[in-house]
């Protein structure tokens, strides 16, 4: 039965690396007559020319290379995308355009500000909107990336707490199911980190961080909360946390990478947050993947306001959009010049086609994808806590490797087979054998119903032919490789046989 399956497909031929392609003499270009003297590049290069083994191809060849190549790459045009906390959602072509015009591209940081005041606006209205709709009271585009925006937070916590003579506060409290560059930045800006832990239901342990606060409150600089959590569930107490961090002079930050749950519906700044980090290329549509560009777009309460990176992008009181470069308490700048300018033009892109009317269809329409495969799923891949999820689900596949040895990752692989891109694995930490998924808004009630058949069919298979799925992926160029040797051992360059 499940051979049928429309995803089912023979494995692909490995192709031909354009070197082996190579015939001696063919040529894909014609060139100008030579005005310089001719240089002999075998005598030249001696030995290293052999070495080098430059490919000799016409250009239909070359274009029908990198052609196939690009139809063996999977990507959100191909597919669905289901990497849970990291909204791998659809770009609209139209944010493309926006930021494909002369106006855009063909600015240069460096030419007179006086010459670019359409891109300052297109930033100031970026920025109005993202403080609507996360209710803080500044916006800042500096941050090129989610973890360099979170960064830039702790450092206007250390300045702010250093401008009340407080500077001594050490400590940064993150959930023990945070994202692992939560820590991470912590520990960059100089911070020792306390993990709190999670309780019963999936929120972060308040009785817990009662007993932290007792006995280190003078010491903490502040929390660092998801919401909603990498367990896609809403902090049920978030308003209370807050204020227990408040109580004790610290300040809350707020995790933006799963902003895709709350946008048009709640706002972060309503719920006590000081500050946040949002993804623009994930919650608002802009590319994302291949290391960038990113863009870490901060937002934060007054008291912060003093201490943001330098220009801060504004309105005079002409309402006319400015650089302003007086700013005394500024942690100084972040990023040269503004951060990802044509980020900042596809996500204004993004917002206008939406409009005040229809951007909580995001929120809405993500949360009830998510629910909607959890609950279609829940017999095989049981929730890791049994409530509505916001806009992922964290599955488990405990009992498949404790019944017939087969892991989540095998799962997974084998997910390949049927058409379809995995989705996170093992993350949260704190759930065995995890399975995280996230649709996005963007997905059909048919896309998700067809991932749902092909991972209930997987799951029977587990327990009827488990080494099925160990050898999995079997379509594709490569079957499964052994990850562990590729770290210790990694090669991306090609080299000639021999």
């Amino acid at each position: 039965m499940n051979q049928e399956f429309a995803g089912i497909k023979k494995r692909v031929p490995s192709p031909k690396l354009v070197f082996e392609k190579s015939s001696p003499g063919r040529v894909g270009c014609n060139l100008p007559s030579i005005t310089t003297p001719e240089v002999d590049l075998n005598q030249e290069l001696g030995e290293t020319r052999s070495e080098l083994h430059l490919p000799e191809l016409s250009e239909l060849e070359v274009v029908r290379h990198f052609t196939n190549l690009s139809h063996i790459n999977y990507g959100i045009e191909t597919g669905f995308y289901p990497l849970g906390s990291c909204t791998m959602k659809y770009n609209p072509k139209i944010n493309e355009r926006v930021a494909g015009l002369s106006g855009f591209t063909q600015l240069h940081p460096m030419q007179p500000v006086s010459t670019y005041p359409g891109a300052i606006e297109v930033m100031v209205q970026v920025q109005e909107f993202l403080a609507e709709l996360t209710g803080f009271d500044a916006i800042s585009l500096q941050p090129v990336a989610g973890a360099h925006g979170e960064m830039t937070c702790l450092m206007l916590m250390k300045a702010y707490h250093a401008a009340k003579g407080q500077g001594s506060r050490r400590i940064i409290l993150v959930p023990d199911s945070a994202h692992g560059t939560n820590p991470a930045s912590a520990a960059r800006c100089g911070y020792e980190v306390k993990a709190v832990p999670t309780d019963a239901n999936g929120n972060s342990d308040v009785a817990a961080l009662k007993g932290i606060l007792d006995g280190l409150g003078s010491e903490i600089a502040g929390l660092m909360l998801t919401n909603p959590s990498t367990l896609g569930l809403f902090e049920t107490q978030i308003e209370e946390i807050c204020q227990l961090i408040h109580n004790i002079g610290g300040l809350v930050f707020c995790d933006g990478a799963n902003m895709n749950a709350m946008v048009g519906t709640t706002r972060p700044g309503d719920h006590g947050f000081d500050c946040m980090h949002l993804n623009l290329h994930k919650t608002f549509s802009t590319p994302h993947g291949g290391g960038g560009p990113g863009c870490g777009a901060i937002g934060v309460k007054q008291e912060l306001v003093p201490f943001l990176p330098s220009p801060i992008v504004c309105r005079n009181s002409n309402g006319m959009a400015q650089l302003d470069f007086e700013r005394p308490e500024s942690i100084g700048r972040v990023s040269p010049y503004f951060g990802q300018f044509l980020m900042e033009v596809r996500a204004l892109a993004y917002l206008l086609s939406y409009g005040k009317e229809h951007i909580h269809l995001i929120s809405e329409c993500a949360v009830l994808n998510a629910n909607y495969v959890q609950e279609k799923l829940k017999k095989v891949l049981p929730p890791a806590f049994d409530r509505p999820c916001t806009h992922e689900c964290v599955l488990t596949a405990e009992k498949y490797k404790k019944e017939f040895g087969v892991r989540a990752l095998d799962i997974s692989k084998r997910l390949i087979d049927y058409g379809f891109h995995p989705p996170t694995n093992y993350f949260p930490l704190i759930v065995p054998e995890a399975m995280m998924i996230e649709p996005t808004e963007t997905e059909c009630k048919e896309t998700l119903d067809k991932f749902c058949e092909a991972l209930i069919l997987i799951c029977e298979e587990a327990s009827v032919q488990p080494d099925l799925l160990h050898q999995a992926p079997t379509s594709q160029i490569v079957g499964r490789l052994d990850e562990t040797l590729a770290v210790k051992q990694l090669n991306v360059r090609w080299k000639p046989s021999t």
